[in-house]
């Protein structure tokens, strides 16, 4: 039988976890592997990209959706185990689960309008003709999907990391960024300070013609406009014009509006933002492949 795609293997993985015992990933592909009766071949398949195997990658990403959704959940790296949600959900014995049957969790409708402009990721070719897209628009569409679970995946990670963890973090983008100097340099600088609502100093340049003052807050909650006139406070107090403020969670509008409003430059960077830029600048994130599109030279042919 040809392998299952990542919705029909939703509802399977999903009764893998009834047991509530926290489960591999890899015995979950072993698993489900028996359990549809793949050969062999079928279960070494690889990506294009020679990245990752097929099924493995389908079974990942049905997983993912169903932690998206809130019925399965991750509580250690490489673990997952199912919750309330999910058990309410086997409770009502569905015939199957795909992502018409998850977009009735608003956690899941949350994520996959994440990012703007985003749509829906057809799950082949004759997809992508029956939604109108071209085959690169559907490469597209599912590059997007790729790049808003990793970012998604990125914060969770940061999140659950130590203060010292995420300082680190925060040094590594701005170096990234080419900000700091020397990692050394930066190192001293951030976590240092502790002077009224700064966290650390680190250079604009190379030459350190200039500084920037750094608040970096690891938080769940919003960061409010208070937060935001004291960091701006501490800044006046160093005679400086130029900060930036980090944070894991997000901003109040009358944070945002307090920012634009002030003499002094404050950039604000909130979670999304955060991952986004480590995920531009290659901080904590690994290349698994590379996928290159070309076209006919037409130059080539010139002659002909």
């Amino acid at each position: 039988m040809p392998i299952p795609d990542y919705q029909t293997l939703m509802l399977p993985l999903l009764r893998v976890a009834k047991d509530e015992a926290e489960h591999r990933v890899r015995d979950a592909v072993d698993r489900l592997s028996e359990e549809f009766g793949l050969t062999d071949e079928e279960c070494t398949e690889q990506l294009p990209s020679g990245a990752a195997l097929v099924f493995s990658s389908r079974v990942a990403w049905a997983r993912t959706y169903l932690k998206q959704a809130g019925l399965l959940e991750t509580p250690k790296r490489g673990l997952f185990r199912i919750t309330q949600a999910g058990k309410n959900l086997l409770l009502t014995k569905p015939t199957k689960i795909d992502n018409n049957l998850l977009n009735q969790y608003e956690n899941f409708r949350a994520f996959r309008t994440r990012g703007k402009d985003v749509e829906e990721e057809p799950q082949s070719i004759s997809a992508a003709i029956i939604s109108e897209q071209t085959p690169e628009d559907s490469m597209a569409s599912a590059y997007k999907t790729v790049r808003r679970n990793l970012e998604t995946e990125l914060l969770e990670q940061i999140k659950s990391a130590s203060p010292a963890f995420f300082e680190r973090l925060v040094i590594d983008l701005l170096l990234a960024m080419g900000y700091g100097g020397s990692r050394q340099d930066a190192g001293r600088a951030i976590g240092k300070s502790g002077d009224g609502g700064i966290d650390g100093i680190i250079n604009e340049d190379r030459l350190g013609l200039d500084v920037i003052y750094i608040q970096a807050k690891r938080w769940d909650a919003t960061v409010g406009r208070p937060e935001i006139q004291k960091f701006a406070g501490a800044l006046q107090g160093q005679r400086a014009n130029k900060g930036v403020f980090i944070t894991t969670s997000s901003y109040s509008r009358d944070a945002i509006e307090y920012a634009k409003l002030i003499a002094t430059k404050i950039i604000l960077i909130d979670g999304d933002r955060l991952a986004s830029l480590l995920v531009d600048h290659n901080v904590a994130v690994a290349q698994i492949g590379v996928y290159e599109i070309k076209r006919v030279d037409t130059d080539y042919f010139e002659e002909a």
